[in-house]
C-alpha cells in the first residue's frame, strides 16, 4: 500500500515559474534592493561563515561547480554550470539551483531554481559594490557583453546607484539588439555603439560580461581613463580573463574572496601577493574603498558562496507562508528512524 508522507517529508520548493512570479510580486528593482540589503548584511558578517573556494569540475565544454557555506544556522549550496557553447546548442550558458539547510538536523528547509536567482544576486551584488566603489554623480555605465545578464546588471545599477544612461557593446549584433529592445522598455536611455572603444566614452562605470572560456582581451590599457570603476564580472574561472593586466597594475582591486579570485578572477594574471583590498573589510569600515576621483577601482568579481547563501535566505523568507512555493516530497521519514527498510517495504 502506498504511504502518506509525515509533514517532515516535504521541503519547500521554488520552481523557475514561481521565482518568476515572487520577482514580478515584489518588482525586479525592489527584489534586488531587498536582495542586495541581505548581501550587505552577510559580508558584514563575514568572519561567521565557513569559507572555501568553490569545488569546480572542468571539461574542454565548460564548467561545473559546487558552492558552499554555512553559518551557525544554516548550510546551503548552490550547483552551477557554465557552459559557453551551449548558446549556440539551444541551451543556456549558466543554469543553477540551490538549497539551504537547517545545521540543527541538516533537514533542507529550501530548494529552489537558481538560474533567475543567479542572474539577480550577480546584479545586486555588482551595483551594492558600485555603491562604496563608483565615483560620486556617476550617470552612465558601459555594458560590453549584451548576454543573458545584461538588463540584470542595468536594473541593479539603476535601483541601487541610480544609473539610467547606458551604452552597450557585444561582437553580436543580435545581442545588442536584444539588450537595446529589452532596456529601453523598461525605461533606459539606451546607446548602441559600434565598438568597445566607443561604448565607454563619457562612462564613469564600465561593466564587462562576456563568456568565452578564454584569455580575452575586452579591455585595453588605452581604453581606461583615470576616475572610472570598471565592474568586471565575465572572468571567473581559471584561463578565463576579460581585462588587459595592464590595467589591473594601475588600478585598485577589491575581491570577495582572495583565496578564489586569485585562482579565478582577472588577478590570476597577477603575482599570487599583489595587494587586493576584501570587501567586506570595505562594507564593515576596516578598509577604504573609492578615496579619490581620479582613482581607477576595479571590482574583480567571481561570484562566492555566501552571496548565494543570502540570496538562499532572502528568498526563504519571501516565500514562507505563501504559494510561491509548493510542498516536495523529498525526504524518507519513517516513523521509527531506524526502520527505512520497513518503510520501503510497507509502500508495495
Amino acid at each position: 500500500m502506498m504511504l502518506e508522507p509525515s509533514h517532515l517529508a516535504f521541503v519547500p520548493f521554488v520552481s523557475v515559474q514561481n521565482m518568476m512570479r515572487l520577482v514580478h510580486h515584489v518588482g525586479a528593482e525592489q527584489f534586488l534592493t531587498e536582495l542586495a540589503t541581505y548581501i550587505e548584511a552577510d559580508f558584514k558578517r563575514w568572519p561567521e561563515f565557513d569559507k572555501t573556494p568553490r569545488v569546480a569540475s572542468h571539461s574542454r565544454e565548460g564548467v561545473i561547480e559546487l558552492m558552499p557555506t554555512a553559518d551557525a544556522e544554516n548550510y546551503g549550496f548552490k550547483y552551477v554550470n557554465g557552459h559557453p557553447a551551449n548558446m549556440r546548442r539551444g541551451y543556456q550558458t549558466v543554469t543553477a539551483f540551490g538549497v539551504l539547510s537547517s545545521v540543527a538536523n541538516g533537514y533542507p528547509i529550501l530548494l529552489t531554481e537558481m538560474t533567475v536567482l543567479t542572474a539577480l544576486r550577480t546584479a545586486a551584488t555588482s551595483a551594492l559594490v558600485g555603491r562604496y566603489l563608483a565615483p560620486k554623480g556617476a550617470q552612465v555605465m558601459a555594458m560590453i557583453g549584451c548576454g543573458a545578464q545584461c538588463e540584470f546588471q542595468a536594473l541593479a545599477f539603476r535601483a541601487i546607484c541610480g544609473i539610467n544612461r547606458l551604452r552597450l557593446w557585444d561582437i553580436d549584433a543580435r545581442a545588442m539588439e536584444k539588450a537595446r529592445t529589452n532596456l529601453q522598455a523598461v525605461g533606459f536611455d539606451v546607446v548602441v555603439c559600434a565598438s568597445g572603444h566607443d561604448a565607454i566614452e563619457g562612462a564613469q562605470i564600465i561593466t564587462t560580461c562576456t563568456a568565452d572560456k578564454q584569455y580575452a582581451t575586452v579591455l585595453t590599457d588605452n581604453m581606461v581613463g583615470a576616475g572610472v570603476h570598471i565592474n568586471a564580472i565575465g572572468g571567473d574561472c581559471p584561463g578565463k580573463t576579460e581585462l588587459h593586466s595592464d590595467i589591473l597594475r594601475r588600478a585598485d582591486i577589491f575581491v570577495e574572496y582572495p583565496e578564489q579570485t586569485r585562482i579565478e578572477g582577472e588577478i590570476q594574471a597577477l603575482d599570487p601577493d599583489h595587494p587586493v583590498t576584501e570587501l567586506w573589510r570595505v562594507m564593515r569600515g576596516e578598509a577604504p574603498g573609492r578615496t579619490d576621483p581620479r582613482q581607477i577601482t576595479l571590482f574583480d568579481s567571481v561570484g562566492f558562496a555566501i552571496e548565494d547563501f543570502s540570496a538562499l535566505r532572502y528568498v526563504h523568507a519571501k516565500v514562507e507562508g505563501t504559494d510561491f512555493a509548493e510542498p516536495l516530497d523529498m525526504l524518507a521519514d519513517p516513523d521509527d528512524p531506524r526502520d527505512l527498510f520497513g518503510m520501503l517495504q510497507r509502500a508495495k
